[in-house]
């Protein structure tokens, strides 16, 4: 069992790695792998709207997004990561996860996610809730803990500081692993994942 846990932070080492070092930590030791992905500082172009994705199996633009999703497969369950800009998440993240879930939802689907947030200070929750509509739209069970998954610090140092967060960090990596280990047990048992429906879309105005 394995986690890819992604940093959505153009800042490698800040925050958002430090909240997301603390659940690697805490899944490895529930005996669950876990790798960081990093968005990058590089500009990442928004969803043009194309849907060429939907007939090629993968995205036009050929950056990060493409090298990530490559490596969905070998993960059984998903947390992504962002700080706080303007009450979002941030511009960069916004445009990788919109492209991400979109053009690889069939990989993703029924796979539990979470999502964590860095900030100084507010936009946390609606950053929060901004980023778990990629897992409701995906068909993917949302991970909780026991508050909610948000980790406060101007800088790594600070967010160390921060011990309810990191009580949150380390609880949503349990029960990340309870959950994956759950599906584990029910795949060996022959419980089969519900058959994939044909999408259907209706226009409000006709």
């Amino acid at each position: 069992m394995k986690v890819l846990l992604i940093n959505g932070s153009p800042n490698k080492k800040g925050c958002v790695y430090t909240a997301l070092s603390i659940i690697k930590e805490e899944l490895e030791k529930n005996k669950v792998g876990a790798d960081i992905f990093h968005v990058g500082a590089k500009p990442i172009s928004g969803c043009t709207g194309c849907e060429a994705c939907g007939r090629g199996g993968k995205c036009v633009i050929d950056d990060t997004v493409n090298e990530c999703a490559a490596i969905l497969d070998d993960y059984d369950g998903f947390i992504i990561g962002s700080p706080v800009h303007f009450a979002a998440a941030s511009g960069a993240a916004t445009s990788f996860f919109d492209r991400l879930f979109y053009s690889n939802g069939t990989k993703l689907r029924l796979k539990p996610g979470a999502a964590i947030v860095s900030c100084r200070r507010g936009g946390a929750t609606a950053t929060f809730d901004q980023l778990n509509k990629y897992f409701t739209y995906s068909q993917m069970p949302i991970i909780s803990s026991s508050y909610w998954n948000e980790i406060h610090g101007d800088t790594p140092e600070e967010v160390m500081q921060d011990e309810e967060g990191i009580h949150t960090m380390r609880v949503l990596a349990r029960n990340m692993a309870y959950q994956l280990k759950i599906q584990e047990a029910g795949a060996k048992a022959g419980i089969k994942k519900p058959e994939l429906l044909p999408k259907v879309s209706t226009n409000f105005i006709r």
